[in-house]
């Protein structure tokens, strides 16, 4: 039995996540006829392809801090906020799918969460090394 289920369970849920950006991405494509290797075209495949692109950038940075935190300090800590982070992030690319000016809450949300992991993540590698 492992001891970090809830971040071995958000790092899947990220996976998927990214997997449902890239689906969104290529319906667009589908439907508005943008043929690879293409990144603009119509503006929804273009709002697409940053949502899907500001997920992947922000993905590759939440999952080292998330465990580091997890790892160094707390695992349950480590769940709620990294879970908060992903729902933030839901709503992000939700919003911005919808109207673009709206995805601000989401995204600083998301931006909270990882802050949080980020410098508890930091606190918790020095407590040890000091430790």
């Amino acid at each position: 039995m492992t001891a970090y289920p809830g971040p071995s369970l958000l790092t899947l849920a990220s996976s998927l996540l990214l997997f449902a950006c890239s689906a969104y991405v290529g319906r667009c494509r589908m439907k508005f006829a943008i043929k690879a290797p293409a990144t603009s075209g119509h503006p929804q495949f273009e709002i697409a392809y940053r949502i899907q692109m500001n997920t992947l950038e922000n993905t590759v940075a939440f999952l080292p801090v998330l465990w580091v935190f997890a790892l160094n300090l707390s695992s349950f800590w480590a769940t709620l906020l990294g879970g908060g982070w992903l729902l933030a992030r839901v709503w992000y690319a939700l919003a911005y799918a919808r109207d673009p000016k709206t995805r601000g809450a989401g995204f600083g949300l998301s931006m909270l969460c990882f802050a949080a992991l980020g410098l508890g993540g930091a606190w918790g590698v020095l407590r040890g090394l000091l430790g």
